[in-house]
């Protein structure tokens, strides 16, 4: 398991009104999940997770309860981002954190699709 970063709840307070801590974790099952799924792009890419979680040009709604699409476009790289969070809320079990479901890279046609056909719960100024 290792430590991604804090999420601003207040953020995320469309996603779910009872979200129960900030702390945003990574499972090594989910970091084999993304290895394995999207080649390379957790060992090129990990190191924005953070920034993604920290300050998400876009949360969107997910298909999941409690979860929500983070989009990103780091400027360093001109690359964007998309990361699945799953957020624990009070009916969670102690033991939950807020966990990175997956995290990919994305081109940016499919980036701007997301923007214009998702419910978008968040767009930073």
């Amino acid at each position: 398991m290792l430590f991604i970063g804090r999420i601003d709840i207040k953020k995320f307070k469309a996603v779910s009104d009872d979200i129960i801590t900030d702390e945003v974790i990574i499972t090594d099952e989910r970091i084999q999940h993304i290895k394995e799924r999207h080649p390379n792009d957790f060992e090129r890419y990990c190191q924005y997770m953070r920034e993604i979680v920290e300050k998400p040009d876009y949360i969107l709604s997910a298909n999941k309860p409690n979860s929500a699409v983070l989009l990103k476009s780091i400027e360093e790289n001109g690359k964007k981002y998309k990361l699945i969070l799953r957020l624990k809320t009070a009916n969670d079990s102690d033991n939950y954190k807020n966990s990175v479901i997956t995290f990919q890279k994305v081109e940016n046609k499919r980036y701007t699709r997301y923007t214009r056909s998702e419910k978008i719960l968040y767009k930073s100024e």
